[in-house]
This record gives C-alpha cells, structure tokens and sequence, in this order.
C-alpha cells in the first residue's frame, strides 16, 4: 500500500449517495479508499461492495460532531497506511430543507447543520494535519452547495434564504476552504470546496428526477481531489470552474 494514494471519504454509508459514489471513483483511479460513516455496518458493506469488484477499500465508524470518532479515525488511517493523501470532507445536515427563510430559522437546527458541515469538517482537518502532512502532495475537498450563494447575494437576494442554517453553514465552510489553504501555502497541500451540483441521492423522495446521478457529480469532487501540483487552492468550484458567485481562487 506504500505506493497506493489513500483517501478517507466521510458520509459514505448510503448505496446512493455521494460520498460512496465519490469514493468508488477514487477506488477506480487508484486509490485505496477509507469509507467513513455513522452506520459502520452499512459502511463496512459499501467497502466490501468495492472489494468484490476488484477495488480497493475499508470502513470506519465516523460521526464528525462527537471528538473521540474523529480521533479514533484519523488513528484508524494512521495506523493502516501511515499517510493520508486525500480527504473528502462530504458530511453534512440539512435539518432545515423546508424552511424558506432566515426569520423563520429554527437556530436548533442551524446548529446542528453548523456543527456537521463546518466544525465537524474542521476539527477532522486538524486531527488528520499530520497524515496530509506526510503525505508527498495531500489534497483537501470540502463539499459545499450552491446554498451558499444565498448568502452570498446578500441585499441583492430577493425574497427568502431556503433551507438557512444549511446556506449559512456552507458558506461558513467556504470561508474556511479559503483560510485553511492560506494557513496550508507552500506546503503542497490544495484546500478546496465543491459544489456538486443538485444530485439525486434521495430516490424515496420521488422530487430529484432531474438531478445529477452521483457517479455523475462525483466527477467535480474527484477533481479537485487530483489536482496536480500547482493547481487552485481556497476556491470553490462547479465542475472544475470557479463557481459564478466567487472570484477566481488564488493560485
């Protein structure tokens, strides 16, 4: 495995969603992939879904809002491969999807969408530091949304903010994406966010027949997790572009 990249995908316990979707894609192009999930019999299943054809992967239980999970996994890689080159931050809540505005937030669930989506993300960054670190060209994808860009209009967004504790978190997460690639320059380690795009990973839902597949959109995220060196870093990206609302990112 001393040759294999290694790349720990979170939020990868469901057959449909994008993080087992993302982290098959990693597995096809080479990587030894680490599914990390609440559920780690569902995890684990995924995993060995991978194996049986012919992939490589493993499992581990993962909820980012509890520290010792977060600790437990980054030993879980450490202990198996020494070095993590990629991390996919894809965890995230939405308690709030039919809310359809900031004055009619429930602050209970923006934190929980905030404790998920921004610190959870932050605080596996920093127990994983020293495995990207060992790692010769380490890369980090924060999966975002195009909820953000709520946030972002500001005064110019007409009527409400949908699902608002959820836009504000992945804005919030943005602005981490960009302050970790400044705090991460000139180590070789690429921080970036990704917007997925509108992804149909809730088929019981019977409302996402036009949305992306998620081997679709995990195309966007694989990217910016094999980036070369000298590529974009603290940008966040649509299918391989800045997306609209944010300026170009820093090389």
């Amino acid at each position: 495995m001393n040759e294999t990249k290694i790349a720990l995908v979170t939020g990868a316990s469901r057959p449909q969603g994008l993080g087992f979707a993302v982290a098959r894609e990693l597995a096809v192009r080479g990587h030894h992939v680490v599914l990390a999930g609440r559920d780690l019999d569902r995890t684990r299943a995924l995993a060995a879904r991978l194996a049986a054809d012919g992939l490589t992967a493993d499992a581990v239980r993962l909820d980012v809002t509890v520290a010792a999970d977060v600790v437990a996994c980054a030993e879980f890689v450490r202990a198996t491969a020494g070095r993590l080159d990629v991390l996919v931050n894809n965890a995230a809540a939405m308690p709030d999807f039919t809310t359809l505005s900031l004055l009619d937030a429930d602050t209970t669930e923006a934190r929980v969408a905030y404790d998920v989506d921004v610190l959870g993300a932050w605080a596996l960054v920093r127990a994983c530091l020293p495995l990207l670190r060992a790692a010769p060209a380490a890369r980090i994808v924060n999966v975002s949304s195009a909820a953000a860009a709520q946030i972002a209009a500001g005064t110019d967004l007409g009527g409400g903010v949908r699902a608002p504790g959820y836009a504000l978190a992945k804005y919030a997460l943005n602005a981490l994406t960009a302050s970790l690639a400044g705090e991460l320059r000139g180590t070789g380690i690429l921080v970036n966010a990704v917007d997925p795009g509108s992804v149909a990973t809730h088929p019981e839902r019977g409302d996402d027949a036009d949305d992306r597949s998620p081997a679709e959109a995990a195309i966007g995220v694989v990217w910016a997790a094999t980036l070369p060196a000298g590529g974009p870093t603290g940008g966040f990206f649509l299918d391989g572009r800045p997306a609209p609302e944010v300026a170009r990112p820093s090389q």
